[in-house]
């Protein structure tokens, strides 16, 4: 029997030292007000070059992120695979809007893919589709009758490009990659072109992963849906199931913009459709694979109880967890030491690029009700067994 509880297993892979400061970064980010006066003043810092860069390398930056590298992250990944714990190389840089920086950015993508095709301890790549495209080029096309004009239409069709040379290396090097997922108003167009990546790519295995964000009240209709299309179209559906991570911002849209929210009523909701969802990749499991990123006890406990149920054993690879490194170590290494498939997404690039990453991850654990004082009491537990032990 899993237990979510055992802090010497959740914590096997850190020092005392690192227990200490994942201690104090959590926390900080328990106090809304550190974290925004931190949003405000980080950049700033940065930007009037003030010696915070080491700083941030060691305490934030090692909490969440691998590296500044593919090279660098391989030392996280290496440490995290001796404890059956294996890693997502996500290039987390954002904000960037030339096209020698999508282009760039597509190139550093495959080589992560490049990196899990010899690497067994890495499964999978994956990407954001604002990081090789203009949000706005998104927003405007994501209307399927969109009038595009002659510049919209080359650019759409660089994305195009950008996203099958992606699902091609992942194809030719059978890594799995995920697309992840983005806001509503730009969303439908990014489902689109999962799908059609899915049937080109998906009919031996799933290659190709859409991200479904459960937080929305239409996902789990839309996954029924998705599901019929595979079936009828005789490909495999690779899915990303997450509760998701704009709410906020999707709340107040809706208000300005005067159209019905898209956010489920409230947080049971959400928790209902996402277990719903994970139940019928599992009863479709000869057509469905799925990847449940998330955070949450009663969500992970409930996929290895329906494995169980429908005899699916723990090592299949259709049937993932995967957390966020620094995050909710007593369910990911309790879960792989238990022998389930289980990842951890490791964010790297250069310190300055990743800050806006950062702070975001830093805003969502103070936002998140329960999520940071479950972190700190498991270890403030694992710091006072440790004691104990001397």
């Amino acid at each position: 029997m899993i237990s979510f509880e055992n802090t010497e297993v959740a914590f096997s892979g850190k020092s005392s030292k690192d227990l200490k400061r994942a201690y104090w970064l959590f926390r900080i980010v328990a106090s809304p007000s550190i974290v925004k006066f931190g949003k405000w003043v980080t950049p700033l810092a940065l930007k009037l070059r003030l010696p915070i860069k080491g700083l941030i390398k060691r305490t934030i930056f090692k909490q969440f992120c691998g590296g500044e590298s593919i090279s660098e992250s391989l030392k996280t990944s290496n440490e995290l695979a001796k404890f059956n714990v294996q890693t997502i190389l996500d290039y987390s840089i954002e904000g960037k809007t030339s096209e020698e920086d999508f282009d760039s950015t597509v190139d550093e993508i495959i080589a992560t893919i490049h990196e899990g095709a010899k690497n067994n301890n890495i499964p999978f790549a994956v990407f954001k589709v604002t990081g090789i495209c203009r949000f706005d080029l998104l927003a405007q096309t994501n209307d399927v009758n969109a009038t595009l004009s002659k510049d919209q239409q080359t650019q759409y069709a660089k994305l195009i490009e950008r996203i099958d040379r992606i699902c091609a290396a992942a194809k030719n090097a059978d890594v799995p990659v995920f697309i992840d997922a983005e806001e509503t108003w730009i969303q439908d167009g990014i489902d689109r072109i999962a799908q059609k990546m899915s049937k080109k790519y998906n009919k031996e295995k799933a290659i190709v992963y859409n991200t479904l964000q459960m937080y929305r009240h239409d996902r789990l209709a839309f996954f029924e849906n998705e599901i019929a299309h595979a079936t009828a179209q005789n490909y495999k559906l690779g899915v990303k199931i997450v509760r998701g991570a704009y709410m906020e911002k999707e709340r107040e849209r809706a208000i300005q913009k005067g159209y019905p929210s898209p956010i489920q009523p409230n947080k049971a909701a959400c928790d209902d459709d996402f277990n719903r969802a994970l139940r019928l990749a599992v009863e479709n499991i000869d057509v469905v694979a799925i990847c449940a990123g998330t955070h949450n006890e009663e969500s992970s406990m409930l996929l290895s109880e329906l494995m169980k149920e429908f005899n699916i054993s723990k090592d299949d690879p259709r049937v993932y967890f995967a957390q966020l490194l620094g995050m909710s170590d007593h369910i990911s290494f309790n879960l792989a030491h238990a022998g389930y498939q289980v990842s951890k997404y490791v964010p790297y690039g250069p310190i300055k690029e990743v800050l806006p990453y950062l702070l975001r991850r830093a805003d969502e654990n103070t936002s998140v009700a329960g999520q940071t004082s479950r972190e700190l009491s498991l270890i403030m537990k694992e710091r006072e067994r440790r004691k104990k032990n001397k």
